[in-house]
């Protein structure tokens, strides 16, 4: 089959919310109607000894949380699905930002009983930002929430994004019946399992129990005044970001879900072309190419791999073929390569465009890395660094096992979840990180995986300002405005407070303070 062909049945999308919106439930519902698994894990599992699919880490069984981002693959009817699942919690979202860069669109969950949460919101503008279509699902309707029109005004008013019912909620709660699917013209029934039955809106009469209801008279009348609103389903306006279709439903009961995935993945966007070297590079592009966007150590404990996780962008991948790494200019053969769910991983012999692969990473990768077939490089669009916001001194506990600590901490570090530092006063490793669960995941991944005991020390926090190496004078900074180097040796400043920052200002006009975050702006 043609590359073309094989590309448009790709459906790369994230699943994103905030913490305990039900993100991992409704993932594991996805992989059910795969045939992945039989039964799915919820993240409350450890009570029940179920765990997530999608949450591989023992910390994330333990903990009940998602800490990393997982990669799960497989086909449903004439579509080939790649769905990333990524951390909620606001600590890892560095990961999260990397893996948006990965994908074509996004699902994002919103809790009904809670509406839009600061992770919530954060993470749509980001997606706004980038231009990603967004697909939202409004879960928890078996318990009683929020006005569904209130949730809608809030999507609009907060995120800046029109917002158009795909279907509507027949009360909630304990009065949820079920919702009215707009686009079918049916009413959709909650038994309470997992079948689901569907009414026409012209057989309604023949069905006094709805008929005579008065929570089912009040959604209709609710839906006329959706209808009367005037706003329109644009699928135009959809591609480019600008219209979010809304889904009502619940992922634990499951109701809803499957008629929200296959209109889903039927409306979703094919892979599109994507910016590298100042050209667009087409996916339909004969030649493969891709680009590393997460980097993963240990997936296997007892081999101690590394995989480096890829996003085809164009042609088609043949394991075994030879590529060039572009910052190298090497010729690199991908010969182990794998396709996941979580941590189960096999061996793929071949993929296109949208489809995201596992290869071995004998320590020659980095985040942002572009692999091309053939000897004309290119790079695609740099990935987004993020200043730390909590920074830490790091120390081994028993010194005699200091190469282990050292060989840890930078592979934990090529992962991209911590920032590492060196001090030029005292040569002492500094760890910068957005919250502190971060550090306890270090912490217990440096003693489970790498058998060594750390211990912190903790310098507050502190606003990060990068410096051009020409104008490093090492004679004006001191503990207020520690001077360190980052792992690609580059200077910069940490201020202990916005007084410290400024003062420094106002002393040394002449020295340019650079925030990597206004030069992100998110990696718009």
């Amino acid at each position: 089959m043609s590359v073309q062909n094989e590309m448009k049945k790709r459906r790369t999308f994230a699943i994103i919310s905030h913490p305990d919106a039900g993100k991992t439930t409704l993932t594991e519902k996805f992989l059910l109607f795969g045939n992945l698994i039989r039964e799915s894990g919820t993240v409350k599992g450890k009570k029940s000894g179920k765990f997530a699919t999608s949450d591989w880490m023992d910390i994330e069984k333990q903990r009940g949380i998602s800490v990393t981002s997982s990669v799960m693959n497989f086909p449903y009817k004439d579509y080939q699905v790649n769905i990333l699942d990524t951390p909620g919690h606001e600590d890892f979202s560095e990961d999260t930002y990397r893996t948006l860069t990965a994908v074509d669109s996004v699902v994002m969950i919103i809790d009904g009983t809670k509406g839009i949460e600061a992770q919530t919101l954060k993470l749509f503008k980001v997606c706004k930002m980038r231009g990603i279509p967004i697909f939202t699902f409004i879960n928890k309707l078996d318990r009683e929430g929020r006005d569904p029109f209130d949730l809608l005004d809030e999507i609009e008013g907060e995120l800046g994004i029109e917002t158009y019912a795909m279907n509507w909620p027949v009360g909630m709660g304990k009065r949820f019946k079920g919702i009215l699917d707009r686009q079918n013209e049916q009413f959709v029934q909650f038994t309470g399992n997992e079948t689901e039955t569907s009414i026409p809106y012209d057989e309604i009469n023949d069905h006094p129990e709805l008929a005579d209801d008065e929570t089912f008279a009040s959604a209709f009348e609710e839906l006329e005044l959706l209808d009367g609103a005037g706003v329109e389903f644009s699928m135009d306006a959809v591609q480019q970001g600008e219209q979010t279709p809304v889904f009502f439903g619940s992922a634990l009961a499951p109701f809803g879900v499957r008629t929200f995935f296959e209109e889903f993945i039927s409306m979703a966007p094919q892979p599109a072309p994507r910016k590298a070297s100042g050209d667009m590079i087409s996916p339909d592009k004969e030649e493969f190419s891709g680009f590393i966007f997460k980097i993963q150590a240990n997936m296997n404990p007892a081999h101690r791999d590394r995989v480096a996780f890829v996003r085809v962008c164009s042609g088609k991948f043949e394991r075994g073929m030879n590529v060039t790494l572009d910052r190298t200019g090497k010729s690199i053969k991908l010969a182990q390569t794998q396709q996941f769910v979580a941590s189960s991983r096999e061996t793929i012999q071949e993929a296109y465009a949208g489809d995201i692969i596992g290869i071995y990473d004998p320590n020659v990768y980095r985040i942002g890395d572009t692999l091309v077939e053939g000897k004309e490089t290119f790079h695609f669009e740099e990935l987004p660094q993020f200043p730390p916001e909590v920074f830490k001194k790091v120390v081994v506990e028993n010194v005699m096992k200091s190469k282990q600590f050292k060989k840890g901490l930078e592979q934990l570090v090529q992962e991209g979840a911590i920032q590492l530092f060196r001090s030029l006063r005292s040569d002492e490793y500094i760890i910068g990180a957005v919250g502190q669960l971060q550090y306890e995941v270090f912490e217990y991944r440096m003693k489970n995986e790498y058998n060594v005991g750390v211990r912190f020390e903790d310098i507050g926090e502190r606003i990060p300002r990068w410096l051009k190496s020409e104008q490093v004078d090492r004679s004006k900074f001191d503990d207020r405005s520690l001077l360190v180097k980052d792992r690609e040796e580059n200077y910069l400043a940490l201020f202990k407070n916005d007084f410290s920052l400024r003062w420094f200002q106002d002393k040394n006009p002449d020295i340019d303070l650079i925030d990597l975050f206004e030069v992100n702006q998110y990696s718009q």
